[in-house]
């Protein structure tokens, strides 16, 4: 009987980290989903850090709205490249 208390107990810890193990995949999923959005806006303030520069440097920005947004960012990165090499 003794055995079979433990073989239990054994049991209901087992089920306690396969609970806990779920919430740590749970918690790494939304730490995923968190440093994706970080990147997303690290990228979109990338852009708005590109666009302030060419602004700043007086860029024909009218001709490069109607550009697709990579090109855009090639242009810019172009520019600087130039500017700062």
């Amino acid at each position: 009987m003794q055995a079979d208390a433990l073989i239990m107990q054994a049991d209901a810890l087992i089920m306690q980290a396969d609970a806990l193990i779920m919430q740590a995949d749970a918690l790494t999923m939304q730490a995923n989903a968190l440093i994706m959005q970080a990147n997303a806006l690290t990228m979109q303030a990338d852009v708005l850090t590109l666009s302030g520069i060419a602004k700043i440097n007086s860029l024909r920005i009218n001709e490069m709205l109607y550009l697709h947004p990579s090109q855009m960012l090639t242009n810019l990165t172009r520019l600087l490249l130039r500017k700062y090499s």
